[in-house]
């Protein structure tokens, strides 16, 4: 998720002498733990291994290497649980299990702004929440255009945007696109992320299972009861979040749903009463100071030890649930989980294949121009037609260039229309088309914001006798100013009643 907010960011200072590390090969390890953090954290970083994963999928199925990688990749996995036997492919493992953790991501992000996010002023998020309507809307309108006496199936293809790569795009282009509207773009593609979850969920489940959904549906009332029970312990919601999972993957309904319910489950609260930790911790120096003795050895202080440990308990108990299994899933999910993905699903065979064959069907052409024409015109659309007749305004410093930038972009789904194109189509040749369409979709969306961006912010600086000065001064454009979106606040979710809330 390109938008992924980082935990743990280290100053630079740690590379000198600490003053709590007594080690210094502790302290050079915590720099490059510094290091990768820094790299992890950064949104473009993981969008171009996404997009480097996607492009080395094309190439080695275009290759020898090809047989033997859809031979592994169609490996039988199996689990037996008593009398029930699951069986799943390498690839269906990656699409089913590992992208239900990608969604559980999701589900958090969403859960987030809905709690202290964009989403918690319905008047704040209503206009790019509509504009993601449209730009749901005309796409999928644009494919049954082109399929309405065929595929028809395939409709929710070009419909999603991969707030990953969109949002990894866009931080290229620096201050060219302000800060606000990063926001708007940001939560446009949750909005988009919540319809695409919706469609997911009603259109490309199989026939259920009765029995089994049955059982999910015990399953979410067990992580109900848990909540409403004030439990603050991550594991036991990811263990009965497993459950679900199995539950949901025999019932018929896409079992990567059950990362989106584990989501709005997890309490976003901590159970720490946050008005009362600095006393508690003062109190607890204290203790820490008398405790120990210099003179002997660390495991023989076994008051000290103890008082550290109630520290690291509580200190841990700060993070609502939330935000620790978000912290633990973010770098594995934006550098594992998508990569595989992008790598399984991206594996179009281009050998012996008619390319005219390919670009005349129809899939293609509706998936393609659904992304590539459609997107904008729905959320530019819906947006000027909102903002005309008074329902909103544009949020400060957005402006209408921005807008049409934001609508091109949206044209970028990769990963949600991947995964929709392998459920909506049976026929193999029917999937090749629609990846092939997603591609380049994804690709030309992206050139075409990035040169829109750049090539109107030359127009409007050489437009200016200010910037026609820089221009002579310099040779180029404005110099950009690297302005990045603001990183998420850790917000108290808490009330602050009792130092322990339960």
């Amino acid at each position: 998720m390109g938008k992924r907010r980082r935990y743990g960011r280290r100053s630079s200072k740690q590379t000198k002498k600490s003053a709590i590390i007594r080690e210094d090969a502790v302290v050079s390890r915590l720099a490059v733990r510094s290091v990768v953090s820094t790299v992890t954290s950064n949104g473009t970083i993981s969008a171009a291994v996404m997009v480097g994963a996607a492009l080395l999928a094309v190439v080695v199925a275009n290759s020898p290497l090809f047989e033997p990688v859809h031979h592994f990749l169609s490996m039988p996995l199996g689990l037996d649980i008593g009398s029930v036997h699951m069986g799943i492919s390498l690839e269906g493992f990656v699409n089913d299990f590992l992208m239900s953790i990608f969604f559980l991501l999701v589900g958090i992000e969403l859960k987030y702004e809905m709690t202290v996010g964009q989403l918690r002023k319905p008047r704040q998020a209503a206009l790019p929440m509509l504009a993601a309507v449209g730009g749901v809307a005309v796409p999928a309108l644009i494919f049954l255009f082109f399929n309405h006496a065929g595929a028809a199936n395939g409709w929710a293809i070009p419909i999603a945007t991969d707030i990953a790569f969109a949002l990894g795009v866009m931080s290229l282009l620096g201050d060219r696109v302000a800060p606000e509207t990063k926001v708007f773009f940001q939560t446009l593609a949750i909005a988009d992320d919540i319809l695409a979850i919706v469609v997911l969920a009603v259109f490309y489940g199989q026939s259920p299972n009765v029995a089994w959904c049955a059982l999910s549906l015990l399953v979410i009332l067990v992580l109900a009861g848990i909540h409403r029970a004030r439990v603050y312990t991550a594991k036991y919601y990811v263990l009965i979040g497993l459950v679900l999972w199995f539950c949901m993957y025999n019932s018929g309904i896409h079992a990567t749903l059950a990362g989106v319910i584990l989501a709005f489950f997890l309490p976003a609260k901590s159970d720490v009463r946050l008005s009362n930790l600095r006393d508690w911790l003062n109190s607890k120096a204290r203790d820490l100071e008398d405790d120990y003795d210099d003179t002997a050895h660390v495991l023989g202080q076994h008051d000290f030890t103890e008082a550290a440990n109630q520290v690291e308990r509580v200190m841990h108990h700060v993070t609502p649930p939330l935000q620790r299994v978000e912290r633990y899933i973010a770098t594995m999910v934006n550098f594992f989980i998508l990569p595989v993905f992008a790598f399984v699903n991206a594996q179009v065979r281009l050998v012996g294949a008619d390319l005219g064959m390919i670009v005349h069907d129809p899939v293609t052409q509706g998936a393609y121009l659904g992304a590539v024409v459609g997107k904008p015109i729905g959320i530019i659309l819906v947006t000027l037609l909102l903002v005309k007749i008074g329902f909103a305004k544009l949020p400060r410093h957005v402006t209408w260039d921005q807008i049409i930038a934001v609508g091109i972009m949206g044209g970028m789904g990769f990963t949600m229309s991947i995964l929709i194109a392998g459920l909506a189509f049976p026929n193999p040749a029917e999937v090749m088309a629609a990846k092939c369409a997603i591609l380049a979709g994804s690709f030309t969306a992206a050139l075409l914001g990035i040169l829109f961006v750049r090539v109107h912010d030359l127009i409007k600086v050489g437009a200016t006798p200010k910037g026609r000065a820089q221009k002579e001064a310099s040779g180029e454009g404005a110099a950009a100013k690297q302005t990045e979106l603001p990183a998420r606040k850790e917000v108290d979710l808490s009330p602050n009643d009792d130092f322990f809330d339960e």
